[in-house]
């Protein structure tokens, strides 16, 4: 690739961050205090801007309700443009709530249904305020033993939730609907895969599509691919990117699998490149979402940050000509070869002179790990004491 077009490609780079991130989150077991960690929804931001100061391509931080509701939300917009982000996603809760035990859009009581959709329409609210353009829903939805309520009615609700709260977005803005295939319904789960969410997102029509979470899926699954049909599809509309080993361990994105990563983007950066799917995938929001347990709440955030950028350049640099051609004459080695060339390629000392040309740090880590920023933190927020479990 041509190193102008390699380097306005990098340019175009965005990937969200996520408020709950910064704050001290953990495990059902335990939820270990860091040094300096953000303690209300406006340090959560400061932090955020902190990584779009040493990475360059996190102008956004992604809010999750009511964990970062505020009286006036408007003002919390105005202070994270101060910071120099903007407000991203907006991440409705309706999984912690004592109603929303049997369900919140599936529960069999309408009063608790309709408490629910009055909850997306308060997100929706804060989404005008703040600019935010994704409402992305994550429902835990679902039940634990057969017979406990009925699948087909089960579903029928949900997709009367989806369209009401559909029905009251704003013309710009768009609705994200994120899959999982188990936990914490373990016998049958409303929103258990990607075919599930697609079915929903067509129904409901152009402002609806799926988002990917790359810990939501059966160990083996072949996520590239579901990348790719959804882009044919037209309706990929976001990523929630980190890493799993066993099931949603929500690790350092690219830490277990950097290959998958890697072909991940792969697929991106064709689609956007192909007249059939360049639309959907330009579109695509991109956002971290970790809960960050034994790390460093900033340093973790930069490294994940750092890794989708550098699958990303190694993504750029495959040889699609080629790659084009071995296909074409069914030469499975010799194209699976090219893939691994690309990804093979140290793209480190490009990416640093792409910083350096932007006046960023050139080790983004280290520049933070030494900075007045985290010296400040540390000394004026202290260590918060936290209980076990996640969003404590």
């Amino acid at each position: 690739m041509d190193d102008a077009i390699f380097i306005a490609r990098l340019d175009a780079q965005i990937i969200e961050t996520p408020s709950w991130a910064f704050g001290n989150t953990g495990t059902r077991f335990k939820t270990f205090a860091a040094p300096g960690a953000a303690r209300s929804v406006w340090e959560k931001i400061e932090d955020a801007a902190e990584v779009h100061r040493m990475t360059g391509i996190a102008p956004r931080v992604a809010l999750h309700i009511p964990w970062d509701k505020v009286d006036d939300a408007a003002t919390l917009g105005r202070f994270a443009a101060e910071c120099g982000i903007a407000i991203g996603a907006i991440n409705p809760n309706l999984f912690q709530d004592e109603d929303y035990r049997l369900g919140s859009l599936t529960h069999p009581d309408a009063r608790i249904r309709d408490k629910a959709l009055a909850h997306l329409h308060d997100c929706v609210a804060i989404m005008q305020q703040t600019g935010a353009r994704d409402l992305s829903l994550w429902f835990a939805d679902g039940t634990n033993y057969a017979g406990q309520d009925d699948i087909r009615a089960r579903r029928r609700r949900l997709r009367a939730g989806l369209q009401a709260c559909a029905d009251i977005l704003p013309d710009d803005a768009r609705m994200l609907i994120e899959y999982k295939f188990f936990e914490p319904a373990f016998y049958y789960t409303d929103l258990a895969d990607w075919g599930a969410a697609l079915l929903h997102a067509q129904a409901l029509g152009p402002q609806a599509q799926v988002l990917v979470d790359l810990g939501h899926h059966a160990q083996g699954a072949n996520i590239e691919s579901i990348v790719a049909i959804l882009l044919d599809e037209g309706k990929l509309g976001g990523f929630h990117f980190n890493a799993r080993r066993y099931a949603d361990d929500d690790l350092i994105v690219g830490s277990t699998n950097p290959l998958e990563l890697f072909l991940i983007y792969a697929e991106l950066v064709a689609a956007a490149d192909d007249p059939a799917t360049e639309a959907c995938a330009r579109g695509v929001s991109y956002m971290i979402d970790q809960s960050f347990n034994i790390e460093a709440k900033i340093e973790g955030m930069i490294m994940s940050i750092l890794n989708c950028q550098e699958a990303y350049a190694k993504a750029l640099l495959i040889d699609r000509a080629g790659l084009a051609a071995a296909q074409a004459e069914g030469d499975a080695l010799g194209a699976h070869r090219i893939l691994l060339d690309a990804f093979r390629t140290d793209v480190r000392p490009r990416l640093a002179a792409w910083r350096r040309g932007h006046n960023l740090p050139e080790d983004p880590l280290r520049a933070h790990r030494e900075g007045d920023y985290l010296r400040a933190i540390k000394r004026d927020r202290g260590v918060i004491a936290t209980g076990g479990g996640y969003g404590d």
